[in-house]
C-alpha cells in the first residue's frame, strides 16, 4: 500500500489559533551558501562540461540562486536560466565554450509537470531523452553532495529563541523545497524538531501545496504568517491570502531580531497589516536585482 506523503499536513490537528509557516534553507538555517557554492555549482560544472568557463558558470549560478529575484527557484528552472545567462555573456562566447541548450529539459519544464527527480526519472524511462538523463544524473549528484557536505550548519542567530516564543502561541510547520530527509536531519541536529508540528519537504508537494493543506479550513487566514527568504515565498503567501515576513539575504540576523522585537507582537495583536508588510517586502526585493552585475 502506497503511503500518502501529504498525510501529516492533511491531518494536522489545530492546537493554537495561529499558524506560522517557516522556510528552512537560507531562512531559518544559514545553509544556502554552502548548498549552492559547494554542491549545486560544482555539479553544474562537472555534469554539463562547463570547465572551460567555470568562473563564469559559478558567477551566473550564484546570481540566479543566491543574489537575484530568482533566489529559491526550482533547481531545473534555475539551471536553464544559468545556461541562458552564459549564452548571452560575451566573455563566455570569446572562449568558444559550448553552452548546453538542454532542449529536452526545456520541453519537459514547459509542459508544466511536477519538476522533481521521481517525475524526471519516469520521463527519462518513457522517452530515453539524453538531455533529461543528463539532468537526472546532475540532480542526483547534487543530492549526494548535499547529503555528504551539508551538516553542522547552524540556524541563524535568534532563530531558536524565536521558535520557542512562537511555539507558545502558534502551531509551526516547516515548508521547504528541499528533500524531506535533508530538512528533517538539519532540524534534528539542532534539537528544533519538538518545536514544530510538521516538517514538509518536496516529497510532500510544492510550498503552495504545503501551505494550502496546512491552512485548509482550520485557521483564519489573517492568523497565518509565512516566513521566507525568497520572492517566491512572498508570492505563495499573497496568493493564499496570508501574511508574509521576509528574511533579508545577507541581513538574516537583523531580520530575525526585528521579527522578535517588533513583528511577532504586531502579528499576534492583529496589527501586521499589508502596509507594514509591503514596506518590508520593498526593502527585501531591493536586495535582489533582476539584472546581473556584468550586464549593468
Amino acid at each position: 500500500m502506497m503511503t500518502d506523503r501529504q498525510a501529516p499536513l492533511k491531518n494536522l490537528e489545530k492546537r493554537k489559533d495561529f499558524l506560522v509557516v517557516i522556510d528552512s534553507d537560507g531562512c531559518a538555517f544559514d545553509s544556502m551558501e554552502i548548498t549552492h557554492k559547494e554542491c549545486f555549482i560544482p555539479a553544474i560544472i562537472k555534469y554539463w562540461d562547463l570547465q572551460p568557463v567555470s568562473r563564469y558558470a559559478r558567477a551566473a549560478a550564484e546570481f540566479v540562486n543566491l543574489y537575484s529575484r530568482w533566489r529559491g527557484s526550482n533547481r531545473f528552472e534555475a539551471l536553464i536560466m544559468i545556461f541562458d545567462l552564459l549564452e548571452e555573456w560575451p566573455v563566455v562566447a570569446e572562449r568558444g565554450a559550448v553552452i548546453p541548450r538542454a532542449k529536452g529539459l526545456r520541453r519537459w519544464i514547459e509542459r508544466g509537470t511536477v519538476l522533481d527527480n521521481p517525475a524526471l526519472a519516469a520521463e527519462v524511462e518513457r522517452t530515453g531523452d539524453t538531455d533529461l538523463a543528463r539532468a537526472l544524473a546532475w540532480s542526483a549528484g547534487v543530492n549526494v553532495a548535499i547529503a555528504d557536505m551539508v551538516h553542522g550548519v547552524p540556524p541563524f542567530p535568534h532563530v531558536p529563541e524565536v521558535l520557542g516564543m512562537l511555539a507558545d502561541r502558534a502551531d509551526i510547520i516547516v515548508c521547504s523545497g528541499a528533500q524531506c530527509e535533508t530538512v528533517e536531519r538539519v532540524w534534528a541536529e539542532h534539537r528544533l524538531v519538538p518545536l514544530v508540528r510538521v516538517i514538509a519537504g518536496r516529497e510532500m508537494g510544492s510550498k503552495a501545496e504545503h501551505l494550502s493543506l496546512a491552512v485548509s479550513d482550520r485557521y483564519d487566514r489573517d492568523k497565518v504568517l509565512m516566513i521566507g527568504d525568497s520572492p517566491f515565498d512572498g508570492r505563495i503567501a499573497t496568493a493564499s491570502g496570508v501574511r508574509f515576513y521576509p528574511i533579508n539575504p545577507g541581513r538574516e540576523t537583523a531580520s530575525w531580531e526585528r521579527f522578535a522585537l517588533e513583528t511577532a507582537g504586531l502579528f499576534f495583536a492583529g496589527d501586521y497589516d499589508v502596509t507594514i508588510q509591503d514596506k518590508l517586502v520593498q526593502e527585501f526585493e531591493g536586495l535582489l536585482p533582476e539584472t546581473p552585475p556584468w550586464q549593468r
